[in-house]
């Protein structure tokens, strides 16, 4: 009998829904074993792409909060259908799963497609994920999932290049910048060659025992830890928590706190974070071993 494997995103750029059919390009030449169903998480109320500026800040607080919104149902032949293996494809907003990932994992669908099931995550994003990924565990642990794998594509320019390339492709829709900047996002070869991982899941699957298969993942590039950007991330995860906090507590006031939340953002990035950076490289001989421990956490599940 052929094994289920059901591939869940949101992706509102496409990129992420790429990365995962360029991934799944093994399972798909072996049709008689392997039965794929792809499920798009869809949220009632589309988030628009290309992103208006005002728009795109303004779902900072919800994204945060992880508050959620109303979905698509899923398709009974998804529902009734009982799976061996989940792909769970996200995008992170404002350091947190997007909405439509966190309204799918708070939704009534959730429990019956990924209880009791193994996981791997999959996600295409800027750079910062780890504190993300560490979000998403709590839901998985809620819902009685099993994360068994998780692989973290992303743009592997410097970290003030892509702030510039992604903010103009979330606001224009365009994926090439103006010259002389590169293509924003994950790379092209990167999302071509991301069938190397179906190839790497493949015999753990066929074999319903996963163990192993995430070193196997890191060895073969699934994933990179770049210890100061999970620094930049927990200090942006204690300072976001403040103004989305500020934000929710004081509606009337929204537009006001909204722009001091920008103005501080784009501080953080161009100003604080360079002395950050800075500080970092200069404590590295200090903290090697817990930068290493650090590293090895952050590329297992």
């Amino acid at each position: 009998m052929a094994k289920n494997i059901l591939i869940t995103y949101y992706s509102q750029t496409g990129q992420l829904e790429e990365i995962l059919k360029n991934l799944t390009k093994p399972f798909q030449n072996l049709e008689e074993e392997f039965k794929i169903t792809y499920y798009e998480i869809k949220p009632k109320k589309a988030f628009p792409f290309p992103w208006p500026k005002d728009v795109f800040f303004d779902t900072f607080p919800e994204s945060y909060l992880q508050i959620p919104v109303e979905i698509e149902k899923p398709s009974d032949e998804i529902l009734n259908t009982d799976f061996d293996l989940v792909i769970f494809g996200y995008q992170v907003w404002f350091l947190t799963p997007s909405i439509p990932i966190i309204s799918f994992l708070k939704s009534e669908f959730a429990p019956k497609l990924l209880a009791d099931k193994p996981i791997i995550t999959v996600s295409g994003t800027r750079n910062m994920w780890m504190l993300s990924q560490e979000k998403l565990k709590v839901h998985f642990k809620n819902l009685q999932a099993k994360l068994v794998g998780n692989i973290a594509l992303v743009d592997r320019h410097d970290n003030y290049t892509s702030v510039i390339t992604i903010l103009n492709w979330l606001q224009t829709g365009n994926k090439t910048s103006p010259k002389p900047w590169p293509k924003a996002g994950v790379s092209d070869e990167e999302i071509q060659g991301a069938g190397k991982f179906g190839e790497i899941i493949l015999p753990y699957l066929k074999s319903g025992n996963f163990e192993g298969m995430q070193e196997k993942l890191v060895e073969n590039g699934a994933v990179e830890i770049r210890p100061f950007l999970v620094k930049v991330e927990k200090v942006g995860n204690r300072l976001f928590t403040i103004f989305s906090g500020i934000i929710q507590r004081n509606p009337h006031k929204r537009k006001f706190w909204l722009k001091v939340y920008k103005f501080y953002l784009m501080a953080a990035i161009w100003v604080i974070s360079p002395i950050v950076l800075l500080l970092f490289n200069l404590t590295t001989p200090i903290f090697w071993w817990k930068r290493k421990k650090q590293i090895k956490y952050y590329q297992g599940v």
